[in-house]
């Protein structure tokens, strides 16, 4: 059901088809200015020759973020605009990554507003002097988008705070979320106008526009989309409280490529995918990917770098190296420790503060010697709790200099008005500590700014008096819950919570070595280095391009409504079994071989009651009885159900147990599969299946006559799939030695004997027909789940088998649009009804009646001996 909040907000339809077997030759969406473009040239190309082919165009990045990297200014006398590209924005250092004559074009907001009036003006003079293309957000649609739902509703809770009640947090308000869906249509409208071709690669970036990739790839079924996390991902406990928590996910998985600064986040990420959407997820060859309808979602992990050469060009401008001289007399002798944070109520400056007010509590002789410079760079958000944080921390602050300091010490100067960027680095470079004592932060790239200044360069070694051959020093205090954290092994890692553990390490620092400092630096410096803004624009862009390379190997059909769209990626020969197709070859074939799977084939998997109806049984019947016709029903579920269930269908064949038990017909005795015949190991393997049982809340045992099945659906999955992986590993240890196999399915691990599934039955059945000049020209075979693709494969490769007189047709069906061995689908089980309800009516009533029982029998007769001989 569509929710009524989205009717007004996207153009979706299901059922529309794309094929990407027929690229189209270019999408010449060429921008002559923002919001002014050319007339598509389709060209729908059907010749073969065609297939996997992709159009060449020059290559374009286009950066998607929430405002451009523009400084703009208004000159009051003339009205006239002026901009002017951010340097030291990182969207727009990540193009050092990228071969040198890629187009990079940005799109996002101002953050200044313009005057409708001006606004296409102002467009094309972006678009033609700094490749931006603004998105113009109406001021009202802006307020509710950024400041309300991004910044009081989903900035909180992926910073793991709830709303708990009206007074600390603002409860979700789907109207706003409304608003969140606009503006991220608006912006992939935008990106459209930007994209040529199929070539260009889109990169989103952060929590605002987690919504632009389902719209892009509505627009766009094979378009390549990369979106990067800049902000911590929550736990899927704290995830799963936000009410449009799976339209969110789903959203993200239209992208191709999804990046995260540390696997924790990566791993709450996966886990809300598996919790909420049943997805598994599998890592080959140092990538992750998650499997969504056919398509392989690719997860990247790697922290953002910092832009090395620009640090170190802002080090060697003269005000820089006069404000570092300019510190260093300040604070001669002392100890200077630096936090540089946000204005923000995770950033933990009052816990930051607390600890240095234990330090010097503790520890005397630190009195007078221990400075720490906090500087605060302005609020990015308004509301109480900001003007809570910002508070709690002048009163802490002026608290430790009243208790501690004196007319010429102050053991904490705080800095909470802007400052250019060049004092910024001269504090970095003088700063004998680095402190980000933040609760809950994704990317923050401090640490690494204060290690590239410390290392210094020669002006500054010269203005110390010292030799520029001496090692270079730095230390960090870094929080555990901060993305960078992991990449900094020499750091102290503090738990910000503990005030005792932030002192204890403020201690720790300032009793360490020159030795120790030394080394320490140069193991961030060499990581800094080396992975920088650069390394990680190239590392991600060369992912994405690996993660969409099947794209022009699919055929791709897009279904749901609203934010559920998707697109379903498949084999390009796989297709819609029509009614008319199946009607004709079943009509023209003299010898026909039926098998159907049972659960979730002729049976949905969530009826409550799974024995077969009438329609089912007259269904079967009628199928049956046609002389030319030979059905079995082959399932994985035991005999004696499916004997009481199809006890009126005289004719109808079955393969119990995936075909441990066989029977022809009603009459005849049933066959046991000869790999099954000692059970001795159900006595080893039972034990062991009884103690995950016990341990497992929610599990249990299912004895079959040929096989044992441990089921996990109904436990916590996370905890099901880590005991399910146990047990397989302990039940194929302990029977090593005997004829079995150990198998994970579907929230199952199943041991039988070896030499049993469907595949190998419906090989037996067809083998034996063959053996007696009875050879099948039409096979089909319909199921819905993994053990089905045993019998699509044996079907398909039936046409192999030399002792066919001719190729029979082949018709290997899925039930549902996903990967499989099949050649054809259909939707579900009405349309398996639908279609053995169409093909009834081309049998002859005349032969039905008169003579089809004692031909069929004859035939199932001499089967039954063959088989038995």
């Amino acid at each position: 059901m569509v929710l009524k909040s989205y009717s007004n907000l996207l153009d979706m339809s299901s059922e529309d088809v794309f094929d990407f077997q027929q690229p189209f030759r270019s999408l010449p969406r060429v921008v002559t200015s923002p919001g002014i473009i050319s007339n598509p040239d389709w060209e729908t190309n059907t010749d073969v020759d065609s297939i996997g082919s992709a159009p060449s165009c020059l290559e374009r990045k286009i950066v998607v973020a929430n405002f451009l990297p523009l400084n703009c200014t208004k000159d009051e006398a003339t009205g006239q605009w002026s901009f002017a590209m951010d340097d030291n924005q990182l969207i727009v250092q990540l193009k050092d990554g990228f071969p040198i004559e890629t187009e990079v074009v940005y799109v996002g907001s101002l953050k200044v507003h313009i005057d409708p009036s001006e606004q296409d003006q102002i467009s094309q003079k972006l678009f033609k002097e700094h490749k931006c293309i603004p998105t113009f957000l109406p001021a009202d649609l802006q307020q509710q988008f950024y400041h309300s739902f991004c910044k009081q509703q989903l900035w909180p809770l992926f910073h793991y705070m709830l709303p708990i009640c009206h007074e600390k947090g603002e409860l979700f308000d789907r109207s706003l979320f409304q608003a969140y869906v606009r503006a991220n249509k608006i912006f992939a409208d935008k990106v459209m106008e930007a994209i040529n071709s199929d070539d260009d690669c889109v990169w989103v970036h952060d929590y605002h526009l987690m919504l632009v990739p389902t719209f892009l790839r509505k627009k766009l079924h094979r378009i390549k989309v990369g979106f990067f996390l800049h902000s911590p991902f929550p736990s899927s406990e704290i995830y799963r409280t936000l009410p449009v928590r799976d339209e969110i996910l789903k959203s993200l998985l239209n992208a191709d490529l999804i990046g995260f600064q540390t696997f924790d986040y990566a791993r709450h990420f996966l886990s809300c995918c598996s919790r909420l959407l049943g997805l598994n997820y599998e890592s080959k060859r140092g990538h992750i990917g998650i499997e969504y309808f056919g398509r392989t979602v690719s997860l990247k992990i790697l922290a953002a770098g910092v832009h090395v050469g620009r640090l170190e060009s802002m080090l060697k401008l003269p005000a820089t190296v006069r404000k570092v001289q300019e510190i260093e007399n300040r604070y001669k002798g002392k100890l200077v420790m630096l936090g540089v944070d946000d204005m923000d109520i995770f950033k933990g400056i009052s816990l930051k503060l607390l600890g240095l007010e234990l330090l010097l509590e503790r520890t005397p002789k630190l009195r007078g010697k221990v400075v720490l410079v906090q500087i605060i760079n302005p609020a990015r958000s308004t509301g109480k709790d900001v003007e809570e944080a910002i508070n709690e921390a002048i009163s802490v602050a002026e608290r430790i200099n009243d208790k501690y300091g004196s007319v010429d010490y102050k053991p904490v100067v705080l800095i909470d008005y802007p400052i250019p960027s060049y004092e910024k680095i001269a504090f970095y470079a003088a700063s004998d500590c680095c402190i980000v004592n933040a609760v809950r932060d994704g990317m923050n790239l401090i640490p690494y700014e204060y290690t590239v200044c410390r290392q210094g360069n020669e002006e500054i070694d010269q203005l110390r008096g010292v030799d520029k051959s001496l090692p270079h020093t730095s230390t960090l205090i870094v929080s555990e819950f901060v993305g960078c954290s992991p990449s900094l092994s020499g750091a102290f890692r503090v738990n910000p919570w503990s005030v005792e553990d932030v002192a204890d390490a403020l201690y720790s620092a300032a009793d360490l070595t020159q030795y120790e400092k030394k080394l320490r630096h140069e193991k961030h410096y060499r990581y800094v280095r080396s992975h920088d803004v650069a390394y990680w624009a190239r590392s991600f862009s060369q992912d994405l391009e690996r993660a969409c390379k099947e794209h022009y190997s699919r055929r791709c059909w897009i279904t749901g409504f609203g934010l559920n769209f998707r697109v379903i990626a498949l084999s390009p020969g796989f297709r819609r079994l029509s009614q008319e197709h199946f009607g004709s070859s079943y009509k023209k074939a003299n010898r026909r071989v039926i098998f159907l799977d049972y659960d979730g084939t002729l049976v949905p998997q969530s009826a409550l009651n799974k024995a077969p109806n009438a329609e089912l049984i007259s269904i079967l019947n009628r199928l049956c009885n046609d002389p030319k016709n030979i059905v079995f029903i082959v399932s994985g579920r035991g005999r004696d159900s499916l004997s009481e269930w199809f006890a009126s269908c005289e004719n109808l064949g079955i393969a119990a147990e995936h075909g441990y038990f066989t029977r022809w017909n009603k009459a005849a005795e049933w066959e046991t599969s000869s790999s099954g015949l000692d059970s001795e190991w159900k006595h080893i393997a039972e034990p062991v299946m009884h103690v995950y049982e016990e341990t497992t809340d929610g599990s249990f045992i299912e004895r079959k006559e040929s096989a044992l099945v441990w089921h996990y659906q109904n436990t916590d999955h996370d905890f099901g799939s880590c005991q399910a992986k146990e047990l397989a590993g302990h039940l194929e240890r302990v029977l090593a030695n005997e004829p079995v196999v150990v198998k994970r399915g579907h929230q199952i691990v199943e041991v039988k004997p070896q030499g049993i599934s469907k595949g190998i039955v419906v090989d037996k059945i067809i083998q034996t027909l063959v053996n007696n000049g009875e050879a099948p020209d039409f096979l089909m075979c319909i199921g819905n789940d993994r053990s089905d693709e045993d019998m699509f494969e044996s079907i398909n490769n039936a046409t192999s088998n030399v002792a066919f007189p001719a190729n029979p047709e082949v018709f290997a069906c899925s039930v549902g649009r996903k990967a499989s061995k099949a050649k054809y689908y259909v939707d579900g089980c009405c349309e398996v009804i639908r279609l053995l309800k169409g093909v009834t009516a081309i049998s002859s009533r005349k032969d039905t009646v008169s003579h089809s029982h004692a031909t069929f029998n004859d035939m199932l007769e001499v089967a039954s001996r063959s088989t038995s001989n």
